[in-house]
C-alpha cells in the first residue's frame, strides 16, 4: 500500500512539473512568435482596412472606470484618426442582458467622434479565440490590426496567425503593474490555454450569418 502511495505521489509531482514546463514554454513561444508583429508605435502599423478591438468591462466591480477599457478605446481612436484603418470590429462579451461590452465600446467610440457606420459589433466575442476566428469567418477579414494591451495582443496575434489571418497588434497603453497584477497572472495561464485550444482544435462557441464590411 505504501509503495502504491509513493508511486501515485511521484506521478502527481511529475504531472505538476510537466504542467509548469508547458505553461512556461507556451508563454515563451507565443511571445517570441508575435514579438515582431506587435507595436506601441502607429508608424509601425501597416495600413489595414479593419481593426479588431478586443473587449473588456467598462467599469471594475467596485464601479471605478476600467483603465484597460479606456486605454483600448484611446488606441482605437488614435489608429482611426491616423488613417491607418477604416473600420473597427468591436468584439466582446454580451452573455447577459445587463452586460454588453460591444455596446459600451460602440457608444464610447461614437462619443469621441468615430462614425457609427464605421463600427461593427460582434456580440459573441466571449474569448479571444472567438473574437479572432469570428473576425475571419463572420466578418470576412483575412488581415487585421488587433487592439489591446501588449500582453493580450501577443496571444491574439498568435491565434490569428494560426487561423490563417495576417495579423498585427497595436498596443494600448498598459495599466500600472500593481493595478494589473491579477490580469497579468491570468494572462500567463491564458497563453497556455491558447496552445491547448490549438492542439485540440477548439472552435468559437457560436457561428452566425456573414456580415459584410464594405
Amino acid at each position: 500500500m505504501k509503495k502504491l502511495i509513493k508511486t501515485t505521489f511521484k506521478i502527481f509531482l511529475l504531472l505538476i512539473v510537466a504542467g509548469f514546463i508547458f505553461i512556461a514554454w507556451a508563454n515563451y513561444s507565443i511571445k517570441k512568435e508575435s514579438d515582431a508583429s506587435v507595436s506601441y508605435n502607429i508608424a509601425h502599423v501597416p495600413e489595414t482596412k479593419t481593426a479588431l478591438l478586443l473587449g473588456t468591462s467598462k467599469n471594475l466591480n467596485s464601479g471605478v472606470p476600467n483603465a484597460y477599457f479606456y486605454n483600448r478605446i484611446q488606441a482605437a481612436i488614435d489608429l482611426y484618426k491616423s488613417g491607418k484603418i477604416k473600420y473597427i470590429i468591436v468584439s466582446g462579451d454580451n452573455s447577459t442582458k445587463d452586460y454588453n461590452e460591444p455596446e459600451d465600446m460602440l457608444l464610447t467610440l461614437m462619443k469621441y467622434g468615430i462614425p457609427q457606420d464605421r463600427i461593427f459589433l460582434d456580440h459573441a466575442g466571449f474569448r479571444t479565440l472567438d473574437s479572432v476566428v469570428r473576425a475571419k469567418e463572420i466578418f470576412g477579414q483575412t488581415k487585421l490590426v488587433i487592439i489591446s494591451q501588449k500582453f493580450h495582443n501577443e496571444r491574439a496575434v498568435f491565434l490569428a496567425k494560426k487561423n490563417g489571418i495576417e495579423a498585427y497588434g497595436y498596443n494600448a497603453k498598459d495599466v500600472n503593474k500593481y493595478a494589473g497584477f491579477k490580469t497579468n497572472m491570468r494572462e500567463y495561464l491564458a497563453k497556455a490555454k491558447a496552445y491547448w485550444d490549438l492542439i485540440f482544435g477548439v472552435e468559437p462557441k457560436f457561428g452566425g450569418e456573414k456580415i459584410l464590411i464594405p
